[in-house]
């Protein structure tokens, strides 16, 4: 039931794409916060490349704004519209921004996306003015993030940041900048807190707000029936972060040592033709190793119930982007399959080495290999890992513990 509470919230969401096929988190969290009564009108700096299909976000497609199909005319009015109307607002904005190219080099490309992203944040400013919003929440810490710290002052009110991964390691600037304009900064991890407080930002606006699933989500029920050939299976964009060229090596190392196992690729992405010439120079047997393509979020639950093992083995990539917490390696554990990944960035939080799945090292080829084994040759551990996995989301990674989270701070910010 909604709660009356918080009806009287009226907060607004940015995000790079909603709703995006690959950011599922976002427009769950939409949804979630939905059912406790708040209204929130979503805005997308892009149209999403690949749209999410659920029936449920008919409503959310239509009310989305997208700010960056507003013509450059439209902008320039938006931004004088701002500059008239709210013009202490206005000037507090273009000071920062001025204070931000100095500090990213005046002459920079990252200077002119900065200033470029000023005047799309007077659009939304005004969009935020006419729609009475009382606060702006951010997904993601770099582009939507430029353009909310410059949207909040015009419009006058707070905004807040939820940071993921790449947002932080590859493309993270002026963060500690960010935190301090935040009324609070969200992550998904504590090595990411950790992270932020070693950039010295400040530590007492830093939350831990988890990346849930949704509590009510049923995976479809595991079968009884055991694969012939023990079964491996990753679910992922084909991208070097993903590390899925060790999961082939270390398949290969198995088959050469004499186990039957098969591996199951499912994703698209970059890396997909250097991936299968990989495999045509190890020559495995014949369908030892198969690629199965891109899965729709509502396909990727019966792929994984279908395994006898997940296997996510991501690691830093060489422009120092990697995962967060990837919300598969949940959905694997609520499944019921036992799950190997990395102790790489925060995914040890989910994963916890020898109780809710096993951790190797980024890379490694040979231990992952050796962990493989080790499961494949224990069912009281298979069986282990499986409850323990679902002992652990249930414990700190669902949806509805999170939002709530994320509804007292927001609380707070109006207030």
């Amino acid at each position: 039931m909604p709660d009356k509470a918080h009806a009287s919230l009226k907060i607004a969401y940015l995000a790079p794409e909603i709703p995006a096929l690959s950011a599922t988190f976002v427009y769950n969290e939409i949804l979630e916060l939905g059912k406790h009564g708040i209204k929130v009108k979503p805005f997308s700096v892009h149209r999403p490349s690949h749209i999410a299909s659920e029936s449920s976000l008919a409503e959310l497609k239509k009310d989305v704004f997208h700010l960056y199909e507003t013509s450059k005319g439209q902008v320039l009015v938006d931004s004088l519209t701002m500059l008239v109307t709210h013009p202490i607002g206005y000037f507090k904005s273009i000071g920062r921004l001025l204070s931000d190219i100095w500090r990213q080099g005046v002459i920079s490309r990252s200077a002119l996306g900065l200033a470029y992203r000023f005047f799309y944040a007077a659009t939304l400013a005004k969009q935020l003015k006419q729609a009475n919003i009382q606060h702006l929440h951010v997904h993601f810490a770099h582009i939507p993030t430029d353009i909310a710290m410059y949207a909040s002052p015009m419009a006058d009110i707070s905004f807040s940041v939820q940071a993921h991964a790449n947002d932080l390691f590859e493309r993270g600037w002026l963060l500690k900048q960010k935190v301090s304009r935040a009324v609070f900064f969200a992550t998904i991890s504590e090595f990411n807190q950790r992270f932020l407080e070693n950039l010295q930002a400040d530590s007492n606006k830093i939350k831990i707000v988890r990346c849930g699933v949704d509590q009510n989500w049923q995976p479809p029920a595991k079968t009884t029936n055991k694969n012939e050939i023990f079964t491996i299976g990753t679910v992922g964009r084909l991208v070097e972060k993903k590390g899925i060229d060790t999961l082939i090596d270390a398949t290969a190392m198995l088959i050469k040592q004499g186990r039957e196992v098969s591996l199951k690729i499912a994703g698209s992405g970059p890396l997909e033709n250097s991936l299968k010439l990989q495999l045509d120079n190890l020559a495995l047997p014949e369908k030892s190793v198969e690629f199965v393509g891109a899965l729709s979020h509502d396909q990727v639950a019966s792929f994984i119930t279908g395994l006898d093992l997940f296997v996510l083995p991501c690691r830093e990539d060489l422009q120092g982007d990697m995962d967060g917490i990837p919300v598969v390696l949940m959905e694997a554990m609520l499944c019921g399959v036992p799950v190997i990944s990395t102790e790489l960035s925060g995914i040890p939080e989910l994963v916890i080495n020898n109780i809710s799945g096993l951790t190797v090292t980024p890379g490694n080829a040979a231990e992952l290999s050796m962990a493989i084994t080790k499961i494949m040759d224990s069912i009281e551990l298979q069986q282990n890992l499986v409850s323990g996995g679902k002992q652990r989301v249930n414990d700190e990674f669902l949806l509805d513990t999170n939002v709530s989270k994320l509804i007292s701070f927001f609380k707070v910010a109006v207030n």
